[in-house]
């Protein structure tokens, strides 16, 4: 049988995606089940990660272990790629000795070197590209807190980044609308919209995208790798933060998500992801549930 990765939301069928939001519930709601304690009894994850990480280095440290597996973790340095290894021989000697690999770097195209050259699932754990693992929380989060996401309208405040790519993606997978409110010049490529089947727009004036919406996310201004330009971003961003002021204009239930780290003063304001509305808690603890339930289905 053909070895299934996840790279994008869309490796997945969309009927496959719905059955992993049901899985992550029952896994969640019996996180500390005898049975999910052994699923991966004398299995190996490797973690080959070659960009910082809080949140997705340790759920999936925490997922492996709360699995009954085992995960190591391999930073820049840590492995003969330092030195001057291929890529490709590195993939093809993680696949012959782990179960699993979790890799976060720069370029889709060294994940997508790193899966033709192994004989085990591999896991997009971010890339330059897509951020398909954070999707699967955010999407389970406001299923945890409203119900279904079909249908439901949803604006994106900021940069056209790995993670709005990543909801574009989203939004055919489930079937929802997703406004996309960026300046000018950072907006997703019009290619990526094609991908959303007529669900993801591009809408110039940021209160307009988020009039009426059931879910307002944002994301940092600084993407890893972009610090040297945060003096001309902070500038094309200026008008582009999450206030209160502005949430009002969503319907008066709607969510507030990020996927963190977050700047606040800068995407959003204090009162906005520390009040009422945010779910940003609840949807980084859930990156651990989503991930546990990704790895079952992987292996």
């Amino acid at each position: 049988m053909k070895t299934k990765h996840f790279l994008t939301l869309i490796d997945l069928k969309s009927e496959e995606l719905h059955d992993l939001m049901e899985r992550t519930r029952f896994m969640k709601n019996n996180m500390r089940s005898e049975s999910h304690s052994k699923l991966m009894s004398g299995m190996t994850v490797a973690l080959l990660f070659e960009k910082t990480s809080t949140r997705t280095r340790v759920s999936f440290e925490v997922a492996t272990s709360q699995l009954g597996g085992h995960a190591l973790f391999l930073a820049p340095g840590d492995s003969q790629l330092s030195r001057g290894e291929s890529l490709s021989d590195t993939a093809r000697i993680l696949s012959r000795m782990t179960d699993l690999i979790v890799m976060r770097t720069s370029t889709q195209e060294r994940l997508l070197t790193v899966a033709s050259n192994s004989q085990v699932p591999v896991i997009n754990a971010m890339s330059d590209d897509f951020h398909p693992c954070q999707l699967l929380a955010d999407i389970f989060t406001f299923i945890e807190k409203r119900g279904s996401i079909r249908d439901a309208n949803v604006a994106w405040v900021g940069d056209g980044n790995n993670v709005c790519r990543s909801w574009i993606h989203a939004a055919s997978q489930f079937g929802f609308n997703l406004r996309i409110a960026s300046p000018k010049g950072y907006s997703p490529d019009t290619k990526m919209l094609d991908l959303a089947l007529g669900k993801a727009t591009i809408i110039e004036d940021i209160t307009t995208a988020v009039t009426g919406c059931d879910l307002v996310v944002t994301d940092t201004w600084f993407s890893i790798g972009q610090e040297d330009d945060k003096i001309k971003r902070k500038e094309a961003f200026s008008g582009y933060c999450v206030t209160n002021e502005l949430m009002s204009a969503a319907n008066s239930d709607a969510l507030f998500m990020h996927c963190l780290p977050a700047y606040r003063g800068n995407e959003v304001t204090a009162d906005v992801i520390d009040g009422p509305q945010s779910v940003v808690w609840d949807e980084a603890e859930n990156r651990l549930h989503t991930q546990k339930a990704l790895i079952e289905f992987l292996l």
